[in-house]
């Protein structure tokens, strides 16, 4: 059987098929009852919209590509979802692309303009200014998502990073740490970058040092660096973990070694994923605020589809303290009982 297009409908309804489509798409310019008349029949007769054939003649694809690499760490798989969602909502297709964690987005660069998106949200991933240059002469409007090029020219909307660091040394100043660590994620990002200049800083200018452990934004990473920090003579009784997947390798590994968390040693992490909030966790960490990061990032991509672009916009939200069980109780003194 024949697929039902535009032009069927127009000529069982006798009118032009720029009105057939102008009614499906509600135009309030095509009076009511021709309107509906339109839509009735597209139902009866089973027609769908042939996406590609609007694009050519809107000159858009009403495709938005999301490039995306760590999809083992639970929180972009998170973040997928919701943003998915949200361009669902608002009428758009979404094409993925997956790069690996160690390659620049340069790789795909080729694959992502065969399609034509309209535009590009970049999250957990690297963008270089020969890309971001190439994308502008293409006139393809592009979003870093929880990720800035410091070289290059595109937006970006992250959060806080180096506040949610100095937020955590804070917390783990007041109460009362002596060695503190911090287990990093990938060296050549941003998250890690902020995370730890401002987590160390904050504490040297307190009068004390940092151990670091190399890490890798994973499970096995912060298991692995935890056993390297208990094995020192100074091992640390207060450690920052770059995001919440490292923390829990590291809790694990903790927990091997007979070392109590929340009583022997403090462990934050940072992201709050649904994980962190489990019991056998009980993780404080700094929750990323999510929606209003995906709103925003948005926000920026349409207006940037929908009129030129213009320079840069770079936009650092806070992220929010959630204290759970990992960290040690702060000391409170015994009251005097009076006789």
């Amino acid at each position: 059987m024949a697929r039902v297009t535009s032009v069927d409908l127009a000529q069982e309804l006798g009118i032009s098929q720029s009105t057939v489509s102008r009614a499906l798409s509600n135009d309030v310019r095509i009076a009511v009852k021709t309107r509906e008349k339109v839509q009735h029949l597209a139902l009866k007769l089973g027609y769908t919209p042939n996406a590609m054939a609007r694009s050519l003649s809107t000159q858009q694809s009403k495709l938005i590509g999301i490039v995306m690499s760590e999809m083992t760490s639970p929180f972009y798989p998170f973040v997928l979802e919701k943003l998915t969602s949200k361009l669902h909502t608002l009428g758009w297709r979404v094409l993925l692309f997956s790069t690996d964690a160690e390659h620049e987005v340069d790789d795909l660069l080729p694959l992502v303009l065969e399609y034509q998106c309209d535009g590009l949200l970049i999250a957990s991933a690297r963008l270089s200014s020969h890309m971001a240059e190439t994308l502008s002469r293409h006139g393809t409007p592009v979003v870093l998502f929880n990720r800035y090029a410091a070289d290059a020219s595109s937006s970006a909307v992250c959060c806080d990073n180096r506040g949610g660091g100095r937020t955590i040394a804070d917390y783990l100043l007041g109460r009362s740490h002596s060695r503190y660590a911090y287990i990093a994620g990938r060296e050549n990002t941003s998250t890690n970058r902020d995370r730890e200049s401002s987590y160390t800083l904050r504490l040297e200018q307190a009068g004390f040092m940092v151990q670091h452990e190399a890490g890798n934004f994973t499970y096995e990473a912060g298991f692995a660096a935890m056993q390297r920090l208990l094995a020192r003579s100074d091992a640390p009784d207060a450690i920052f973990c770059a995001n919440d997947i490292t923390a829990i390798g590291a809790i694990d590994a903790a927990r091997e070694a007979g070392v109590q968390v929340g009583t022997d040693i403090s462990i934050v992490g940072f992201d709050d994923i649904p994980m962190a909030a489990w019991g056998a966790y009980n993780l404080t960490t700094i929750r990323q605020p999510v929606e209003t990061m995906i709103d925003s990032s948005l926000q920026i991509l349409l207006e940037a589809i929908e009129n030129a672009p213009l320079g840069s916009n770079l936009r650092f939200i806070p992220g929010v303290l959630i204290e759970r069980g990992s960290v040690k109780a702060l000391k409170t003194r015994a009251k005097k009982v009076k006789s």
